[in-house]
């Protein structure tokens, strides 16, 4: 028998698990150990687990029937995390509107693990943080709750998340899970725990500062290529090139990467590396090429916009009389996921040439958006036609728009589509009278 209790094996046995936080990332983690542990899923939103006690999950990340089949104690109550030992931590990691990190869920989270913790216990963090932020920020907060000495009484281990909200076929279990504990014992057992669920496999990370740092350069790297096709963009639209047609034709190199340029939100690749970027202000460096890429992406979204009112000013439309309707808010396709929409910033620089915007979406929550955006969604049967359309986000739905369905829902001899994602046939759109902007 190890210092923690028992072999790996038998770990599995009689270790009590617990998932606190049971949004985008922690429900599907609950639902996949639920299926061959019991599990005790914690959330302080009320309403959430009253939801999911109901079979229901507003993400549209576990079906009904999966919810079912997972042995999950859903709870809100703090108390009820006592009876388990094995914490699994997946709480937002925002960024503040000055764009640098924001740490308080994940600090209430370990405040509440720390009433829960007991000698032997282990708590593993799969939040989005910069490297050293579990033993530097959140193991203090575990150690003052609870008492209790780190290394001795408890153990932590970091296992970030991969979860993408809407992906179908890239799901927990067969995604390979990076896992790391602060002693090689503690990464044994958290090793274990994962692979007994997860298909694809474990990555053992040597220690938990590499795999805090090996999360955020995820999709930082992604982040950065997003961005060069987006300044691309911007360089062959005043060349008059058409950026889709280019990369089609780089694309037919064998080693050419599939990147496209696009409105880069959501909770992890416009995140993720201001957690970076801080960090390394922390330590005196200033990166270049990341807060680079980082301006060029945030800055999307008005760029589309202000290049929409720019060619239904060269249409002779009178811009502040007009009216234009967005199709999609959220940060991606097939989800309804706002978190960081760029489509927000889209919609308000809009609205700022005095337009009248209305935005539809059949995906998202019309409440979160109203609470979160401050504007309501709207019916496109009720609100076309319009003077110019932005198709913003490629929902299933929206790729399967036809031309004369567009032009339907436009209005004059010349209105505009701005087709962010380069979805239709732009000599078709041409030859239907429409006037197209695309990135």
């Amino acid at each position: 028998m190890t210092r923690l209790g028992a072999a790996s094996a038998t770990f599995l046995m009689h270790r009590k698990l617990a998932v606190v936080g049971l949004g985008y990332v922690g429900l599907p983690v609950a639902v996949a150990f639920g299926r061959s542990h019991h599990v005790v899923g914690f959330d302080i939103q009320v309403s959430r687990v009253a939801e999911l006690k109901a079979g229901h999950d507003r993400t549209g990340e576990v079906t009904p029937e999966a919810l079912r089949a997972a042995d999950i104690r859903y709870t809100a109550d703090i108390a009820d995390l006592r009876a388990t030992d094995f914490f699994i931590v997946a709480v937002p990691t925002p960024v503040d509107k000055a764009n640098k990190p924001d740490l308080s869920p994940l600090i209430s989270a370990s405040k509440s693990v720390g009433q829960a913790l007991k000698k032997g216990d282990i708590v593993v963090y799969e939040s989005t943080v910069y490297p050293g932020a579990t033993e530097e920020d959140c193991v203090p907060v575990l150690e003052q709750v609870s008492g209790l000495k780190h290394g001795v009484d408890f153990f932590c281990g970091y296992s970030p998340e991969r979860i993408n909200p809407g992906d179908r076929e890239h799901r927990f279990e067969t995604i390979k899970k990076v896992v790391s504990g602060c002693d090689a014992a503690t990464l044994d057992v958290v090793a274990e725990v994962y692979a007994s669920v997860v298909t694809a496999g474990v990555h053992r990370a040597p220690s938990i500062k590499v795999a805090e740092a090996a999360k955020v350069i995820e999709n930082t790297q992604r982040d950065l290529n997003i961005a060069l096709m987006n300044e691309l963009s911007v360089l062959f639209a005043r060349m008059g090139i058409d950026t889709a047609e280019v990369l089609a034709a780089a694309g037919s190199k064998w080693n050419f990467l599939p990147f496209r340029p696009g409105l880069v939100g959501g909770h992890c690749i416009g995140v993720d590396p201001y957690y970076l970027t801080y960090k390394a202000e922390q330590h005196g460096y200033i990166p270049q090429v990341i807060l680079a890429g980082r301006r060029i992406n945030d800055n999307m979204g008005r760029y589309v916009a202000r290049n929409t009112v720019k060619l239904m000013l060269q249409k002779g439309m009178d811009v502040p009389r007009c009216r234009v309707g967005v199709l999609g808010i959220t940060f991606k396709e097939n989800c309804p996921d706002i978190r960081n929409s760029k489509v927000v910033d889209l919609v308000r620089e809009l609205r700022d040439h005095g337009t009248t915007v209305v935005v539809m979406d059949s995906w998202a929550d019309a409440a979160e958006v109203q609470h979160e955006c401050g504007f309501a969604l709207a019916e496109p049967a009720t609100e076309a036609p319009f003077d110019a359309l932005v198709v913003a986000v490629a929902h299933r739905e929206y790729r399967a728009l036809t031309v004369p369905q567009l032009r339907a829902m436009l209005r004059g001899d010349q209105p505009v589509l701005a087709d962010v994602k380069a979805l239709f046939p732009r000599d078709e759109l041409a030859a239907a009278g429409v006037s197209v902007f695309r990135l």
